[in-house]
């Protein structure tokens, strides 16, 4: 193991900044275990009329405070990689997948079998796809031949009651914000993925 600190990618789609802030609730663990984190959206690609018919997601579109959108170099950069998106009829949203289809190059190379991988998600109904939204991300890591790490109960005892073990995930009713518990899931997420980046890193 070299002594640097472990680097942790956060690289996610939101529309209306509930993942948003489940992507810092993660790296905000990750840093807590002494990594160096790259909080990342991806590019927002759908149509201005499909946005200005949100009012949620104009607002974000608008106002999200971020300034540099994810890139290829980030994946390159990260010992550990956090995906993150909101469901799509139990797939990710396709901005995501569109960044994701972008990596074929760094697959070919081998440069992304050394990651450790995990996935989070929101949906605005209980059964609205949460578990299948973060399979499918997963499928990504599977066919980079990343190591695929799972949420699980045993990191915390909170997660019993808080979460699935696939991944962090919030149900966001009536447009509803993350709340703490959701968080905390996050945050427990980014800190076991930055502890076993760690253990992992050349």
């Amino acid at each position: 193991m070299s002594d640097r600190a472990p680097r942790i990618a956060v690289v996610f789609y939101s529309a209306t900044g509930n993942v948003a802030k489940l992507a810092e609730s993660l790296a905000e663990g990750a840093r807590e275990a002494g990594a160096e984190t790259r909080v990342r959206p991806v590019a927002e690609r759908a149509p201005a009329e499909a946005i200005e018919a949100n009012r949620r997601w104009k607002a974000w579109v608008e106002d999200n405070p971020y300034d540099t959108v994810a890139s290829l170099d980030d994946l390159e950069w990260a010992d550990g990689l956090a995906l993150g998106s909101p469901t799509r009829f139990g797939n990710s949203a396709e901005q995501l997948k569109a960044f994701l289809d972008t990596t074929g190059g760094l697959w070919a190379q081998g440069k992304l079998a050394g990651l450790v991988g995990t996935s989070f998600t929101s949906a605005s109904t209980g059964h609205g796809g949460l578990e299948a939204t973060i399979l499918s991300m997963n499928n990504v890591l599977y066919h980079w031949g990343a190591l695929v790490m799972p949420l699980g109960y045993a990191a915390d005892p909170s997660l019993m009651s808080s979460g699935n073990p696939y991944g962090a995930s919030w149900v966001s009713r009536k447009s509803a914000e993350p709340d703490d518990a959701a968080l905390q899931a996050a945050r427990v997420q980014g800190t076991r993925l930055a502890r076993i980046a760690d253990r992992l890193k050349d």
